[in-house]
């Protein structure tokens, strides 16, 4: 039954992969059993890679990788029972010599050189996982797509969450870091049946229920000023809980209800301060962890914290991703070849989740054995299961020499194209004091 469960979603991915399925998905196996790669013509390498070196480039060319029917093939294979789990981030590809590369942006990132800003010029690419363990480093992405240069970060997650709970059978937990925890990221997924866990950055500024209408003038709006970073301007918490972890040991869990930012002040929330204490009862953590809940009825507040941490799997998925499957690898010269090749990510992901309980721990020699699989783990042992259920690509035919250029054609330099710097529109006074 699992190896039945792993060909089905193996030859429905193939049925979606559009045009070049069969070196795309030849491809893909390739990525799979290579462990080590200094080119994109290196996965030609593979034995599971039928085709010569070129056909890599050929199908990133003429691919089509239908990513709405793949969705809802990911969303297939996760459980009915319970209410699934989402995760959100974005991350970087960097590309800061490909000069000729259309819609380079500057990006954050976290590798720096000392004495230089945490920026780097390239792609983005916004990423919304489910999460299936309460622990481990699984996060299986249900959409990786790149953020345009006419996109933002917020606007494309918010985007993304639409599409995936359009399809989702129960609604979800979305949980996401700071850069998400801020008015416009509110409003714009009210209408999105997802109930949202945000984590806020400490010098924010919340506001509470406004008072009773007075009967006179408009009625207000906002209540007393809520600063995190400043103890004396908190009212009394609704609910403190005090708590003993095994791995964080103790805590205090602290809950203020019908909070808001100050331009959602129709959509309240409740808000998180988790503190870490020694043995002494002083803080062990200079800053403690802010969250914001917004949506329906919240979990009990022993556990709604806890759904946060499960957050940093899609930051393990980024790593496996650039390190395993060789993502920031090919150098590719247009942005839709990089859009194909993303596609092929979390396919490979779900097919290594779906091999998880089929595969035999293959250690390395430096390696210990391990009970609970991580995606790099299963990896390393697909080259047996693959060999065995086989491959619904078609075997190559042989199309005989290209004729290569024509002798005497002229060549032309190829297009420099500039960085785009996104910037934040003026408002319209401010466009006409300008002019």
């Amino acid at each position: 039954m699992k190896f039945d469960k792993l060909q089905e979603f193996r030859q429905a991915a193939y049925n979606h992969l559009g045009k070049a399925h069969d070196a795309t998905f030849e491809l893909t196996d390739a990525i799979l059993t290579t462990r080590n790669a200094y080119s994109l013509a290196d996965l030609s390498l593979s034995p599971f890679f039928r085709r010569k070196w070129s056909s890599i480039y050929e199908a990133l060319q003429d691919s089509r990788p239908k990513r709405q029917k793949l969705m809802q093939l990911y969303i297939k294979q996760m459980p009915t029972q319970g209410r699934p789990l989402l995760a959100g981030d974005h991350t970087a590809w960097p590309r800061p010599d490909a000069v000729t590369l259309q819609e380079r942006t500057i990006e954050h990132t976290s590798v720096t050189v000392p004495g230089n800003k945490p920026i780097t010029i390239g792609e983005g690419y916004s990423t919304i996982a489910w999460v299936p363990d309460d622990s481990g480093s699984w996060a299986l992405p249900l959409r990786h797509e790149r953020i345009t240069s006419w996109e933002n970060p917020i606007d494309k997650a918010t985007w993304q969450l639409k599409q995936v709970c359009e399809h989702l059978p129960t609604r979800p937990i979305s949980v996401w870091d700071s850069e998400y925890g801020c008015a416009p990221f509110v409003l714009k997924t009210a209408e999105i049946p997802a109930d949202i866990l945000v984590r806020l950055r400490s010098n924010l500024c919340l506001w509470g229920a406004p008072p009773t209408y007075s009967g006179k003038g408009r009625p207000r709006k906002h209540g007393i000023k809520f600063k995190l970073n400043e103890p004396d301007s908190w009212d009394e918490a609704t609910q403190t809980l005090e708590m003993n972890d095994p791995k964080l040991g103790q805590l205090i869990v602290r809950l203020w209800e019908n909070l808001h930012f100050r331009k959602t002040a129709a959509r309240p929330m409740s808000l998180i301060r988790v503190e870490r204490l020694d043995d002494k009862g002083n803080l062990r953590v200079s800053k403690p962890l802010w969250l914001a809940w917004v949506g329906e009825e919240m979990p009990p507040l022993s556990e709604v914290w806890r759904l946060y941490l499960r957050r940093f799997t899609v930051d393990h998925w980024y790593r496996f991703l650039k390190q395993r499957l060789h993502w920031t690898l090919p150098k590719l010269s247009t942005p839709k070849q990089c859009e194909r090749w993303s596609d092929l990510m979390p396919m490979i992901t779900w097919e290594l989740w779906l091999a998880r309980d089929i595969v035999a721990d293959n250690p390395l020699p430096w390696q210990k054995s391990i009970a609970q699989l991580t995606p790099g783990r299963v990896a390393q042992a697909m080259g047996i299961i693959l060999e065995g259920i086989g491959t619904p690509a078609r075997s190559p035919k042989p199309r005989g020499k290209s004729p290569g250029w024509e002798p005497g054609k002229p060549r032309q330099r190829r297009i420099r194209y500039p960085i785009v710097k996104k910037t934040t529109p003026k408002p319209r006074k401010e466009q006409a004091k300008s002019a």
